[in-house]
């Protein structure tokens, strides 16, 4: 089963892309890095449900730096909110 998760920080944001409406995108790449906290007990417990922590995705868990759960959700959550920020346009 642990198989069918994401197993990267790269793939979990990835799949955060085609799962997260753009409307909640835009929300979450107009977050300053401190508040992405606030999404903790929403897209967080998703994220620690779904993408396979308490079911054996260790290769995720330890991609992450982390060694919980919790703490390796908000390493998802900052890096899915920088690469929305990284694929907004440049004007300059």
């Amino acid at each position: 089963m642990a198989n069918e998760f994401p197993t990267t920080v790269d793939a979990a944001v990835r799949l955060l892309l085609s799962m997260v409406e753009e409307s909640e995108q835009a929300k979450i790449a107009a977050m300053d890095s401190e508040d992405i906290y606030t999404l903790h007990f929403g897209l967080g417990v998703w994220i620690r449900n779904h993408m396979g922590f308490y079911a054996g995705n260790d290769q995720l868990l330890k991609a992450t730096g982390k060694t919980e759960p919790d703490d390796a959700s908000m390493v998802i959550m900052r890096a899915f909110r920088d690469r929305l920020r990284a694929d907004q346009p440049k004007i300059h």
